[in-house]
């Protein structure tokens, strides 16, 4: 396995609407900070890959729009996941292990703004039994979060105490859309208020891979993925256990995540709730450092949030205020799909 590290990372500020902007126009901006940042052109990026969803553009093949972000010359070689960036990253991960390239660009982007997201995720749902009633992303978390209650796992107050802690954690993240003390407010879907559930919003995320030497020439302490993998639960929600997420803890066994404590923990988390089942999974105690950032609680750009969790795990690396980090992404409803990463900094890695 060859050694590849984050090296560097970038994001927009997120906002709850950017009329004025196209997704290029968002973008661009987070490439050139990336680029900037390790003195690397376009023309020396092996390899470039892409997270976004056709679904909240609005139109087929919307992507490929955004590669004008990227530049139309010298051609590159390049792919795209129709799905958060976490997942590119882990597609560019792989490409670098298996020699074709030794660095990446990974980049995402979302526009919620212009529809209604909560109509919009339902078409994650399977198309036979699930779609058609159209329970929206509120309403399917709610029903998690009530079977967490049903167990004693959690109550009301203890999910409002979660998004009183990532809210504050937030005021020291300039880029967060929602950094300021937030009331419970009415419920959405009960029992799930308004402080629980996630803002909406426009975003970009871009992070930069490197290999082995090149990583270190790049970066003065870089971000090494120790292990990274990937698993997806049924489809079906009634044959799933929505207490826990067997997926996430799988995930985290083959990515070496139990090997040894971590210090901090990046969770995307878009709802209170799914941080108690997250926490629970991963064996997160209160010594660990769970969304320094505000996580997803404080900006979630559909698309992005995810490998903004890994960004923002890798920058505390970068800062040396973090040795052995983890990150995590999930996609789909309730927790269905989940990946995990765990990341260290040079000293932790011997």
């Amino acid at each position: 396995m060859r050694d590849v590290a984050i090296v560097a990372f970038a994001q927009t500020d997120h906002l709850r609407r950017t009329d004025e902007l196209s997704e290029v126009e968002m973008l661009m901006p987070v490439l050139h900070q990336v680029l900037d940042a390790t003195g690397l052109r376009t023309s020396d990026i092996g390899f470039t890959c892409s997270g976004s969803s056709d679904y909240l553009a609005g139109r087929a093949f919307s992507f490929t729009m955004a590669l004008d972000g990227v530049g139309a010359h010298p051609p590159i070689s390049e792919s795209h996941v129709e799905m958060d960036g976490a997942w590119a990253l882990y597609e560019a991960w792989v490409k670098i292990q298996t020699g074709e390239a030794d660095t990446a660009l990974v980049y995402a982007y979302g526009k919620s703004s212009p529809g209604q997201v909560r109509d919009v995720l339902t078409r994650q749902l399977d198309p036979y039994y699930t779609g058609p009633l159209w329970p929206d992303s509120v309403a399917l978390a709610a029903l998690q979060a009530q079977a967490l209650i049903d167990a004693g796992d959690t109550d009301e107050a203890a999910l409002a105490a979660i998004a009183v802690r990532s809210r504050a954690d937030a005021s020291d993240n300039p880029h967060a859309q929602l950094s300021w003390a937030v009331p419970a407010g009415d419920y959405l879907v009960r029992p799930l208020r308004t402080g629980d559930c996630p803002p909406i919003g426009d975003g970009a995320a871009a992070v930069i891979l490197a290999a082995g030497d090149t990583a270190r020439s790049l970066c003065a302490r870089p971000a090494w993925i120790r292990g990274i993998d990937h698993r997806i639960e049924a489809h079906g929600l009634g044959v799933r256990q929505l207490t826990e997420s067997p997926s996430t803890r799988l995930a985290a066994e083959r990515a070496g995540a139990f090997e040894r404590p971590v210090d901090t923990a990046e969770l995307h988390a878009p709802f209170t709730s799914q941080e108690v089942v997250l926490r629970k999974a991963l064996g997160l105690g209160d010594e660990v450092r769970v969304n320094p950032s505000g996580g997803a609680l404080a900006a979630n750009p559909l698309m992005a949030a995810g490998l903004i969790r890994l960004g923002e795990a890798a920058a505390r690396i970068h800062r040396g205020e973090s040795d052995r980090a983890l990150a995590h992404a999930t996609s789909g409803p309730c927790l269905q799909q989940n990946l995990v990463a765990v990341l260290e900094g040079e000293s932790a890695h011997g």
